[in-house]
């Protein structure tokens, strides 16, 4: 087992580009290229108890006008390497991947036949270069402790990405993302107070290329890197990935050829997350709902909310008296969806049963006094659609139920419960809300609107405007919950502290501070 100093010390060497060792254990292509093709950073996902994910995207310019990065209009063979020590003096797996021009140079390669609940730490090589080394696991068979990470959210041009460096220097065995990977704005297309602290390149997001260049740019971001590089990751979209507040079908701006949009977006987004191929996108369809055990500990649901939801109630927006949203019929999830969760969770024999989604499932009433004020994009727009959910959850019987969510800028901790109306309704489950890695810029700590929002809510215990995001610490007996912020992203270097913790024990659907 390695330790956290010997941890921070493989951090810093890969920080550093521990590149001088050759790829042993297979024939590797030694086609030059004229310079590092690994300016993306490399990525793993996707654990089960015997396989990883392993990502790469070679590119020579990032930001390159064709979307291609600058690679040669050809493919290229990369080699690479999984090793049971971050020497690779023990490589248990190594072989070649082709990365074709089609595919923007990315690379996915499924790794199976590992150990359960092991550290592994892999590499690639191309064009005579070598990338740094990343760390990976295995999920456990078992009940091993969990340590993961909840994150969402980070525009680039509201910040720097200080928090995915913290992250990275959490150790953690999970990175759970949900969603606003990337921003789809034109430069300077969506301010934060203060203004932006670095600009997006190309332009707003519309084409293939676009789509590419913007993903291109990001990944380029040292402290984002570091994060990839520290653990596996679980992705997970939600509307700036393509455009704000899109639903289903519908663009939030009546943009013509939306669905050849949606189509080049989720390509650009598989061509850059550590998927699987089961998510390779069919023009304007992912299949990004999925589940990934961690031993026998927990199961992660991952939910899409943006795919199958019918349009915003009163034109979106924050509204007041939106009779529209309260119409039975309406659906976030979509039919086969909520069925195919609450299966999984009729089925699940997880101690813990972790619903990762992307919009505030909890009531939020933004209004003072009689009557409410609901954000249409988040449950509140689909009420009748959140209260059959959290029925069936109940009814599921699955073991400890927790929401995990994103997309607020806000961190929240609340209770959840079928009608938010009714204070003797029953708590099915809790919800943890992750704020931002840099959207909105540096954050804030309002004492006073707090206190006005807690008390129109009495579900939820905790709001925090600050940037950060969540450390989980999962065990057969609890999960305990670390609200992480950092006080600016507006310049570089930020501490991260803990605002609030949290305790729920198995058992028992509630918040214990």
């Amino acid at each position: 087992m390695q330790t956290n100093a010997s941890r921070r010390v493989f951090l810093s060497a890969v920080a550093a580009g521990a590149g001088g060792l050759l790829l042993s254990g297979s024939a590797l292509p030694r086609r030059a290229l004229r310079q590092d093709p690994f300016a993306l950073g490399i990525a793993s996902g996707e654990p089960t108890s015997d396989g990883v994910v392993l990502w790469t995207r070679l590119a020579l310019d990032p930001t390159a006008p064709d979307g291609l990065g600058g690679m040669p209009a050809n493919s290229v063979e990369v080699g690479w390497q999984l090793a049971s020590d971050e020497g690779f003096s023990d490589v248990v797996r190594s072989g070649t991947a082709t990365a074709r021009v089609a595919e923007a140079h990315s690379v996915h390669v499924e790794v199976g036949g590992l150990q359960p609940g092991r550290e592994y730490f892999y590499r690639f090589r191309a064009g005579g270069h070598l990338s740094p080394a990343g760390r990976t696991r295995t999920a456990p068979a078992g009940l091993s402790p969990l340590t993961f990470v909840v994150a969402a959210c980070a525009h680039w041009e509201h910040g720097y990405y200080t928090a995915y460096r913290r992250i990275a220097e959490q150790d953690p065995d999970l990175v759970v993302h949900l969603g606003d990977y990337i921003y789809e704005y034109q430069p300077q297309g969506y301010t934060a107070l203060g203004g932006a602290v670095r600009e997006h390149a190309g332009n707003k997001c519309q084409s293939l290329a676009d789509y590419r260049i913007r993903h291109g740019q990001y990944k380029t971001d040292p402290d984002l890197q570091a994060a990839h590089r520290a653990a596996p990751w679980l992705v997970a979209f939600d509307d700036h990935e393509i455009e704000n507040n899109w639903a289903g079908p519908v663009s939030s701006t009546d943009a013509p050829g939306f669905r050849e949009r949606i189509a080049h977006a989720f390509q650009a987004y598989y061509e850059n997350m550590p998927l699987r191929r089961a998510s390779v996108p069919r023009g304007a369809s992912i299949r990004i709902n999925r589940r990934v055990s961690w031993g026998t500990l927990a199961n992660f649901h991952l939910l899409d909310t943006r795919q199958f939801r019918d349009d915003q109630a009163c034109d979106d927006g924050d509204r007041a008296g939106c009779d529209e949203r309260l119409a039975a019929g309406r659906t976030i999830l979509g039919a086969d969806q909520r069925r195919w969760l609450l299966d999984g969770l009729a089925g699940s024999g997880a101690r813990w049963n972790l619903i990762g989604q992307q919009v505030l499932m909890a009531q939020r009433d933004f209004r003072p006094g009689p009557g409410t004020e609901l954000n249409m994009d988040s449950w509140d727009g689909y009420p009748a659609d959140r209260a059959r959910l959290l029925e069936g959850i109940k009814a599921s019987g699955a073991a400890n139920p927790v929401v995990l969510t994103g997309d607020a800028h806000m961190h929240h901790a609340a209770d959840l419960r079928p009608d938010f109306g009714d204070p003797d309704s029953p708590r099915v489950a809790v919800e943890l809300v992750t704020s931002s890695i840099s959207s909105d810029g540096d954050g804030y700590r309002d004492e006073a609107r707090i206190a006005e929002i807690l008390r129109e809510n009495p579900h939820i215990s905790y709001i925090d405007q600050r940037r950060g995001y969540i450390v989980c610490r999962v065990s057969q007996e609890e999960m305990r919950a670390e609200f992480r912020t950092l006080d600016y992203i507006s310049r570089r270097g930020a501490p991260a502290k803990t605002s609030a913790r949290f305790t729920i024990p198995s058992g028992h659907a509630q918040l214990n501070a």
